[in-house]
């Protein structure tokens, strides 16, 4: 069982080591929780019921939100999560949660489940999940603010950092399906004609609960969990009656808690398929409340996809679904656009970063995910420990990290311009052109919205003996060009940095041009980090994939021309700039460059191209 939404790109044999390092230090919000796997909490075939697991899972989480809040806590929602294996009769689950990252008034609260076999002294992860926690309102009705959380280890820098990212995809989730749809990008399909296809309505199940004692917690409202359970238990119930077997629950999409149920509540339980695809069922589940008199309190809505198993552990093929009118062909349409972004994320966020092609595809359906793998790669990338100091000159320093086949390279220095200033400077990356040589074109070809952006970047290209200067690429017409999708991110709180990031994506609109190489990006980009006395730290992030080394071997075995200089220009113009106290207009910086726009002397060979390839 693995979260799939939130998956870790590169995570490897180099994180593992340094998971090893950082076992000593352990954090105040952790809690552990070893279950051993009993007949009771088994299915028929003697495997771990998903239902049991996921209120275990909610249990330890509350448990550890509430060591940081200090006050009652409760499940406010539930990234993604994939099952792919299961937990069988006398294997212990391990459940460990700790909080990534308190905002203001919710948490994340990671959480890891193990699994180890006392017979053969096996231990194995079996899935990871990420869960948001709120307080609960105090008696005069007013939010609980949370104090911050201080992460310890690199590992939970990490967490921290990209935690903000997580939460700006929660909070468009529900927005994606309905833009998809709106647009009309699904294609409409047409079950009447399928003569076997099963009549969506004998699938249809309804139960209700009643909240007892057990079924809550120390504050009286039911557990997360528990509702959870109930809601897997109708789900199965229901892709049985279409498959007429016993279905195995893969995923269950992200939801949200839409308010609390009490002891002493009736929760009224229903779900049916939505869709069957070749190989796998969506079923819907809705959960409503009441108690005594008056109108049902709506709870929770979850959508769950099952497969069944033959004997090789191999999906069946399943029959197909013949929705109801109106609402239920409204249902089937969206389970076809949830399967599509639910591939659409695996592709672009549980990919490894050497795959290829470097450049993914751009569609306002993923934007969302691009735009988080985007900034999650350099977060990721830059909260790495291994860092090592290459050379340095005149406080610019050049710091490299090798992993695989992969040569990541930071170039840092502290610049005497306010951090707010600066990232105002760098995020509109047209401004590239007045610091960066090699910056010899940058036209924007789309705002995405107010954060992300796409460009065409065109600078020289690159020979076996290194970087053609520019005079040279002028006369002989040699150019690379780049589509850019540059994601800005302000603080999400203190000791946070500023952050740019570069990735290369692909428009059908913008292919690869006749007499122009197209490059690729990996991972690149700025972090902008607050000192005192108004000045910040600037550090920028390029990951250089093995065709690109030959180029810049000289630069790594000590700082050269291409690093220093070319950051050097950087740091004058973000000094040139400091004083303007709004950001400037393109017309404006036109008027200023031309007005007052010294020429430093600045080699051939700038930061942008030492990487050429893949980085910007």
């Amino acid at each position: 069982m693995s979260s799939r939404l939130f998956e870790k790109d590169g995570e490897d044999d180099e994180d593992e080591e340094e998971e090893e390092e950082e076992e000593e230090s352990v954090n105040p919000t952790e809690v552990t929780m070893s279950q051993i796997v009993m007949p009771c909490h088994s299915n028929h075939r003697q495997e771990l019921s998903v239902g049991q697991l996921l209120k275990w899972i909610d249990s330890t989480a509350c448990l550890s939100a509430e060591r940081h809040a200090g006050s009652p806590c409760v499940t406010a929602s539930m990234d993604d999560i994939h099952f792919e294996h299961t937990i069988r009769v006398g294997q212990v689950v391990n459940i460990k949660a700790k909080v990534n990252r308190a905002f203001n008034t919710s948490m994340e609260v990671g959480v890891q489940v193990s699994c180890e076999d006392l017979f053969s002294d096996r231990h194995w992860r079996v899935c990871h999940a990420y869960a948001t926690f709120v307080t609960q309102r105090t008696d005069t009705g007013q939010k609980v603010i949370l104090k911050p959380s201080v992460p310890r280890t690199q590992k939970e820098q990490v967490e921290y950092s990209v935690a903000a990212e997580r939460r700006r995809v929660r909070m468009v989730h529900d927005d994606i399906i309905k833009d998809l749809l709106s647009h009309g990008s699904i294609q409409q399909a047409d079950v009447t004609a399928e003569a076997n296809a099963v009549a969506a309505e004998k699938t249809k199940v309804e139960s209700v609960e009643l909240v007892l004692p057990p079924h809550a917690n120390h504050q009286v409202n039911t557990f997360g969990g528990q509702i959870m359970a109930w809601m897997v238990n109708v789900a199965m119930i229901a892709a049985s009656r279409l498959c007429q077997a016993h279905p195995t629950l893969r995923t269950i999409d992200m939801f949200t808690f839409r308010g609390p149920s009490q002891v002493g509540d009736r929760l009224l339980l229903r779900a049916i398929v939505n869709n069957a695809f070749k190989n796998s069922i969506e079923v819907g589940v809705r959960a409503e409340a009441y108690q005594g008199v008056g109108p049902n309190r709506h709870i929770n809505s979850a959508f769950m996809t099952f497969e069944v198993l033959d004997d090789h552990e191999k999906p069946r093929t399943l029959p197909r679904i013949r929705p109801e009118p109106l609402e239920g062909e409204r249902r089937f349409q969206e389970a076809i656009a949830r399967k599509k972004i639910r591939l659409d994320r695996k592709y672009i966020i549980s990919r490894k970063q050497t795959e290829g092609p470097l450049s993914v595809p751009w569609d306002p359906r993923n934007q969302v995910y691009i735009s988080y793998n985007n900034v999650s790669a350099l977060k990721m990338l830059a909260a790495r420990k291994k860092w090592r100091l290459s050379s340095e000159k005149d406080k610019v320093r050049l710091f490299t990290l090798e992993q695989k086949s992969i040569l990541s390279i930071r170039v840092e220095s502290e610049v005497d311009v306010p951090a707010r200033r600066a990232f105002c400077l760098l995020a509109e990356l047209s401004n590239r052109t007045k610091w960066d040589t090699h910056y010899q074109n940058c036209e924007l070809i789309h705002r995405v919205d107010d954060d992300d952006f796409l460009y065409r970047v065109v600078t020289p290209s690159v020979h076996h003996g290194g970087l053609l200067p520019p005079s040279a690429c002028q006369g002989e017409g040699v150019l690379q060009d780049f589509i850019l999708l540059a994601s800005k991110r302000k603080p999400c709180g203190i000791g946070d940095p500023y952050v740019i990031a570069l990735r290369s994506v692909s428009l059908p609109t913008h292919p690869p041009a006749e007499g122009i190489n197209r490059g690729e990006v990996l991972c690149a980009g700025f972090t902008i980090l607050e000192t005192k006395n108004n000045t910040s730290i600037i550090s920028y992030y390029n990951q250089a994939s093995p065709e690109v080394l030959p180029y810049i071997s000289t630069d790594i075995a000590g700082l050269s021309s291409t690093f220093y200089h070319s950051f050097c220009s950087c740091s004058q113009y973000l000094t040139r700039n400091r004083r303007q106290s709004t950001p400037m207009t393109q017309t404006s910086l036109e008027q200023a460059s031309s007005t007052d726009s010294p020429t430093y002397d600045i080699e051939a060979d700038g930061l942008s191209m030492a990487l050429c390839s893949t980085q910007l």
